[in-house]
């Protein structure tokens, strides 16, 4: 196929300023994204334990709920029934109530104690997961999350546009150079096939996760469009009606075995129960089921009559009736790679750190492809936009990489010596970004992509490290049992880390003298 070299130098200018514009927050953003494919365990890993005494069995859920309803009346309006309490919800029955701030909602979770009498606490819930999964959406971007939500989803669409110009400038040579990594001392040569080889070989993955990413970014401005234009002005969401009131729901051990009954292969992880201001009961059930997609990353849920035990199939993958609702759970399981279980979500982890890497080399390709030659034994002077463009993009991706690693090593610490654990979490995360940035421009790239490096590998060691001193409960620090896939994940990166920084040191100082990325610059 025949394109005009115009039209090939057009996309490419497209390419190259969309990627440049929006390259290092697509970095953090699949960077996070990899991180929260495994978001549960995180957030068991970094949950404080829980003074609460062992659940009861779920045959005495109700003696439970009848005792929490007598001291804190409130728990009606809005109660969940776990049926395998965990790290990260320790208790059987966990309720929620307002705080001083009404967007505020803080849970509380209860069992009995061993002389029978009610135990309460309120729950400390981990934040450093929720942390890491808004660098996913917003990358740590100092604005209202409404704002940061549309600036992103037009950087979504401008990184589709970028994969598409990128398919077209590659198109008159993509059999030559599709297959080609051409590794020696022309470094442009090498950034440019390994630049071409993430692209090509993921870009199905990566239109993907560019046009759902768009639709999240602009869902509401999308219904609201949807609901003028085609529903006369308001949407039939098909509401549930809710239970009459006066009525006992069913023993939770009993919805359990009827829903086990109508949901084969379906672990249910627990039951919602909401009392609406006309006094009637709503109840959902939560749980997942690997063999379908799932809207959310971790979970599904569906409407449950609370006193028949008769789930309503058509919200939940797999049973839905029409083709529409099947299509929209699709486009969110394949954003989340909520489906297939652990296998896949291993493969959207590579996927999203070989995204990081293709926004990278993207950068480093720009910076060595207006590079100035040296001519003689002097080295020239390299423009000033190549200087400043190396330094963010390793000040902003390894100080991204170096904050997260950082503020998850703190989890084991923060709890038990300050108040606002939150508040500490981002000042973690935003202090070692902005100092990564600032070490960048002091350094160089060159050396500070080593400093750094080295830099994400030790604070990266520290998250198993932390949880080796919860062991012995040093500083207050705490280990979960079965809490080991976080801290062995972490101690496979800080070699790959480490052999990184030797590999960037080796090239600093035996690549060509005249890159940004010689040593000899310093």
């Amino acid at each position: 196929m025949k394109i005009g070299s115009d039209i090939i130098k057009v996309y490419k200018d497209v390419h190259i300023w969309v990627g440049i514009v929006c390259g290092l927050m697509l970095f953090i953003a699949f960077y996070a994204g990899a991180i929260t494919m495994f978001e549960k365990p995180l957030e068991r890993w970094a949950t404080p334990p829980s003074h609460l005494a062992p659940a009861p069995p779920l045959e005495d859920a109700e003696d439970l709920l009848a005792a929490v309803r007598d001291k804190h009346p409130q728990a009606a309006q809005r109660y969940a029934i776990v049926i395998e309490p965990s790290p990260d919800q320790p208790a059987r029955l966990i309720w929620s109530e307002r705080g001083d701030d009404p967007r505020e909602s803080i849970e509380y979770g209860a069992s009995f104690a061993p002389d029978g009498s009610l135990q309460t606490e309120r729950l400390r819930k981990a934040t450093v997961a929720g942390l890491v999964d808004r660098m996913h959406q917003y990358v740590g971007l100092p604005l209202p999350d409404v704002a940061a939500q549309l600036l992103m989803g037009l950087v979504a669409l401008a990184y589709a546009v970028a994969l598409l110009s990128g398919l077209i400038v590659l198109l008159p040579t993509i059999i030559k150079d599709v297959f080609a990594l051409r590794i020696g001392r022309n470094l442009k040569r090498m950034w440019l096939d390994a630049h071409n080889a993430l692209g090509i070989f993921s870009l199905p993955f990566h239109l993907v996760i560019a046009l759902t990413s768009v639709v999240f970014a602009f869902h509401t401005p999308f219904y609201a469009a949807q609901e003028h234009a085609l529903y006369g002005g308001e949407i039939d969401w098909g509401e549930h009606e809710a239970a009459p009131r006066g009525t006992t729901p069913l023993p939770a051990a009993e919805l359990l075995r009827r829903a086990n009954v109508q949901l084969p292969g379906f672990e249910v992880y627990g039951f919602v129960f909401q009392t609406e201001k006309d006094g009637n009961v709503e109840a959902f059930i939560m749980g997942l089921d690997t063999r379908h997609g799932t809207r959310g990353r971790t979970w599904m849920r569906t409407h449950l009559d609370p006193f028949t035990g008769e789930v309503d199939l058509h919200d939940l993958p797999g049973h839905m009736d029409d083709g529409w609702n099947e299509a929209v759970n699709a486009f969110f399981a394949l954003h989340f790679g909520s489906f297939g279980g652990n296998p896949v979500r291993w493969l959207y982890v590579l996927m999203g750190l070989a995204g990081a890497a293709l926004f990278y080399t993207g950068n480093v390709l720009w910076i060595e492809s207006r590079r100035k030659k040296q001519r003689d034994a002097g080295l020239p002077v390299q423009k000033r936009s190549t200087r400043v463009l190396g330094a963010l993009t390793v000040g902003v991706s390894l100080g991204s990489v170096a904050g997260i690693s950082a503020t998850i090593a703190a989890t084991k610490w923060l709890p038990a010596h300050v108040g606002d654990a939150d508040l500490w979490h981002e000042a973690i995360y935003y202090a070692v970004f902005v100092a990564g940035i600032a070490w960048a421009f002091a350094r160089g790239a060159a050396h500070g992509a080593i400093d750094l490096l080295r830099l994400c590998a030790v604070l990266t060691l520290a998250i198993p490290l932390s949880s080796l001193a919860g062991l012995w409960r040093i500083g207050g620090a705490w280990s979960h049992p079965g809490s080991w896939p976080v801290d062995v994940t972490a101690l496979v990166a800080v070699p790959v880390l480490l052999w990184l920084a030797a590999h960037t040191r080796r090239r600093a100082l035996a690549g060509q003298r005249d890159s940004v990325w010689s040593a000899a610059r310093a």
